[in-house]
This record gives C-alpha cells, structure tokens and sequence, in this order.
C-alpha cells in the first residue's frame, strides 16, 4: 500500500469540534434495504444509539463484532439511510486505502461514552 497524501491542515479548533467516544456495539442487525449497511445499537452509558455502517460486504460475519468496544463520531446530524436513521459514524480503519477494514478501539476496555482526543 502507498499512503495517501496526507489533508489540508485545520486548525486545533476545528478538531475539537469533532465528538469522537467509545462505545459497545450489543447488537448488529440488517438493514432489508441495503446491501451494504448493518445497523449498530451501540451502548454510549448514559444512552443508546443507532449507527449505520457500510460493513455488509467488508466482513464475512459482521456479527462477530457484537460486544467489542470501538470508536464512533456522536455528533454528526442524524442521517437517515435506506429508511433508517443513523446517529453518528463508525470510526474504522483501512476502507479508505481499500483495505480490509478493522474496528478503530481502545486497547483496553474503558467506561462508554469515555472521549478520545
């Protein structure tokens, strides 16, 4: 793989804009109307959401991340998508460089709704 060029640069002040927290995924199910999307219930500890993620395709058995705690982007507009409502994003890692992606996660496990950054 080559590495992308790296982006523009922003400012320390547009990062901070960007909410990213851990969360538990407790359950993956399908979307009927999509070949692509899977919705996540996602457990944040003080609430629970649904997140779409293209990730039909890019696992054999998108089930098997059920349980494992990853990184998500909570405040983006809620989105609606193939008659669902998605409320937030994914963080994964690879898809971009067409890569088998892989979840983007603590090293160990910490409190849901804990902040990167």
């Amino acid at each position: 793989m080559t590495p992308a060029a790296i982006k523009p640069a922003i400012s320390f002040d547009d990062l901070t804009k960007v909410d990213i927290r851990v969360g538990t995924i407790i359950e993956v199910l399908e979307v009927a109307k999509s070949d692509k999307l899977m919705k996540l219930i996602v457990d944040f500890g003080d609430h629970q959401r649904s997140i779409l993620a293209g990730i039909k395709q890019e696992r054999a058995n998108p089930q098997e991340i059920a349980g494992k705690q990853a990184l998500f982007v909570v405040n983006l507009p809620e989105r609606k998508m193939a008659g669902e409502l998605s409320q937030g994003m994914l963080f994964d890692i690879g898809y971009e460089d067409k890569l088998t992606p892989c979840l983007a996660s603590p090293e160990h496990t910490v409190p849901n709704g804990t902040r990167a950054g």
